[in-house]
């Protein structure tokens, strides 16, 4: 599909590629690895066409369409996140336009046995087959399930893009890429700005996708079970391993072995070679010899190998102080903001010891409960620290608190203590801060330098309760190791907020499920919390409840879930009054959403009798054009459709299982 041929990318002398070859095949699915700065993100700023490479060529059909998402992107949009998501189906809304103007042409004209019309036909037949073989009719329901799977709910769907946080902007921008349907997806970093649920639903969607896939990610579990090919970017070149990261890890391994082995040789035999030139260079009988074994070493293509990582630093944090076993208690903790209710009663204790994961989509308080923790933000009900607690924060906002006037050495320097302090240098190398990097001035770093000075400096002091919010954001999978590896040998309690599962696994012992404004304990690991998820997913959800829209398409899978949860619901509400009261519940949702579409069929109908008068249309004034308009109460007739046959069917199988 793609051909990279002898690509070659040069900034100021220093080759980032070097005669780079490799080639993107269909059903493709690669991850790009390699150091900060190897060139994973050029990478794929070449391919897509954003970015001209120095030297070599990128062949592609000229019938391949490509799509690219980067880490980060200014968006700016006044529309609607659903309105913004039907971007992605510009050309095809575009046809349906036409069809509607055709339709209404037809409509008008009576000489129906004219050439003209007769064209008029033929177009217009034309449209509607071309729109049914772009899929037209399915792109209502694709736009409700992605979004839906990326994390959005229903009622989100009509409020405005900006309104939302950066990372849920690049969310849109995801869903809109995943509905174009590209023959390529090129992704940087995709799982960034999602939480767990929204990362295994794109898992399964790529792994299931037609077309290939080359994406950047420093999430391994992502990776594993995405990708069944690696990329490693190394010194400019490539090595190319048909294997998913964690079998390309072990190759990766047997390979450097073998590099490792031919560099030593072929160094010994450069010293020994060197070694004679210097010996006999001025003594005429050996001239010849001696020019023999220079052009020798002129002609050697040198074997080189990238520096090792410092993954394998074994670090000893100061032991921190011992807290009393009861170490937080919260109480009865409420938080809202406006009308929104984010959290509501939690009740919790933390444990000397425990190691708690907080997991949850993005918006349900997991971050707000750390920051009224560490009484950053106010909050109702009470968060008691015990006895002797001494407490550690990272929050994202972490690196805006460091003295910006300090160099990267000095940071650290100020905090570490003991034995610890002759191998600054190293820890700091370990957070990606090598050579001259150390003595930059805080104030000249990156965001994501920041980050990661911060978490080094709070490694560092002798704290027995550490709350990390998303503290592997900016860090390489090596980095990440580095953290997880100095967390596991940390000796007080810890509070994780993280989607990574890779990173949680084998860290944390007690997981704490956000939902709807409370908190459900897990005791166990990371995978062994997924895995309940997913063997209780069918009996945990509320379809009653759910205010998600749920495609047509699904009919089958709707009705096994609404037989599943009127089980439990009957058997939840064995008291009748209490089972009655839920369907009429059920039966106000359906009377509810056969108003609104009686309201939408009303407005449906008075445009379409504005259409048909000339003498109405010249007169109508509206916001939009009356095409638009008409096309967008189509939509969103479809949509309470979809809503009202859902609510009938619970509405039916309540009543059958009831009887």
């Amino acid at each position: 599909m793609i051909s990279i041929g002898q690509l070659t990318v040069s900034f100021g002398g220093f080759n980032l590629f070097n005669d780079v070859s490799f080639m993107v095949n269909a059903r493709d699915r690669i991850g790009l690895t390699g150091k900060n700065g190897a060139g994973k993100s050029t990478l794929l700023k070449i391919i897509s066409g954003l970015q001209e490479p120095t030297s070599g060529t990128i062949s592609k059909s000229p019938d391949i369409t490509v799509g690219y998402l980067p880490q980060q992107i200014a968006i700016t949009s006044s529309k609607t996140i659903i309105e913004e998501a039907y971007v992605a189906f510009s050309e095809i809304l575009d046809l349906e336009r036409k069809i509607e103007k055709l339709s209404f042409s037809l409509s008008e004209r009576t000489d129906y046995e004219s050439s003209a019309y007769l064209k008029l036909i033929e177009e217009h037949h034309d449209c509607i087959e071309q729109f049914e073989l772009m899929g037209g009719h399915s792109i209502h329901g694709n736009v409700e399930k992605t979004l839906l799977g990326l994390g959005f709910t229903s009622h989100d769907f009509n409020r405005y893009v900006k309104e939302f946080s950066g990372g849920w902007r690049m969310r849109v921008e995801l869903a809109k890429l995943l509905l174009k349907k590209p023959d390529v997806f090129l992704l940087d970093e995709p799982t960034n700005h999602l939480d767990i649920e929204s990362i295994q639903w794109l898992e399964d969607y790529l792994k299931n996708y037609e077309g290939a896939v080359v994406l950047v990610s420093h999430d391994k579990a992502f990776l594993d079970n995405v990708t069944n090919r690696t990329v490693e970017i190394s010194l400019g070149k490539i090595y190319d391993y048909k294997a998913n990261y964690s079998k390309y890890v072990v190759l990766r391994k047997e390979r450097r072995e073998v590099q490792e082995s031919s560099f030593r040789n072929q160094q010994k035999m450069i010293q020994d070679t060197e070694d004679f030139i210097d010996r006999f260079r001025y003594k005429a009988s050996k001239a010849v010899q001696v020019q023999s074994r220079i052009k020798q070493l002129d002609k050697i293509d040198r074997i080189e190998i990238e520096e090792e990582d410092t993954s394998s630093i074994h670090m000893r944090f100061p032991t921190p102080v011992k807290s009393g076993r009861i170490v937080l208690d919260i109480l009865n903790v409420g938080k809202k903001y406006g009308e929104k209710i984010v959290l509501n009663g939690i009740d919790l204790k933390v444990e000397s010891g425990d190691r708690i994961a907080f997991v949850g989509k993005n918006g349900e308080g997991k971050s707000t409960l750390s920051k009224i923790i560490v009484k950053e933000i106010d909050s109702t009900g009470t968060v008691t620290p015990g006895h002797n607690v001494k407490l550690g924060y990272f929050a994202q906002n972490q690196d805006e608190l460091m003295d910006e006037n300090c160099t990267v050495f000095d940071t650290i320097d100020r905090v570490a203590v003991g034995e610890i302090r002759n191998k600054i240098r190293d820890i700091l190398g370990a957070f990606l801060f090598r050579g001259d990097d150390v003595l930059k001035k805080v104030k000249v770093l990156s965001g994501g330098e920041r980050s990661r000075l911060a978490i080094a400096k709070l490694l560092l002091e002798p704290y027995n309760l550490l709350v990390l919010d998303e503290p592997t954001n900016h860090l390489d999978m090596r980095s990440k190791e580095i953290l997880k590896q100095s967390l596991i040998n940390y000796e007080g309690t810890l509070i994780i907020v993280s989607h990574d599962r890779e990173f949680l696994d084998g860290l944390v012992n007690k997981i704490y499920e956000f939902k709807e404004g409370k908190t459900k304990e897990f005791l166990g690991g990371i995978y062994e919390f997924l895995e309940k998820k997913k063997l209780s997913h069918l009996n945990e959800l509320n379809i009653i409840e759910d205010k998600k829209v749920i495609p047509i398409q699904e009919t089958k899978a709707k009705v096994v879930i609404a037989e599943t949860k009127i089980v439990d619901k009957k058997n939840n509400y064995a008291d009748k009054k209490e089972w009655d009261k839920i369907i009429r519940k059920a039966q106000n949702k359906v009377k509810e959403s056969e108003e609104k579409i009686q309201q939408l069929e009303e407005k449906i109908a008075h445009l379409s009798k504005i259409m048909a008068e000339p003498e109405l249309l010249e007169k109508y004034e509206g916001k939009d054009s009356i095409f638009d308009t008409y096309s967008n109460f189509e939509k969103q007739l479809h949509v309470e459709m979809s809503h009202w046959e859902l609510y009938q069917m619970e509405v039916d199988d309540l009543i059958n299982k009831n009887k």
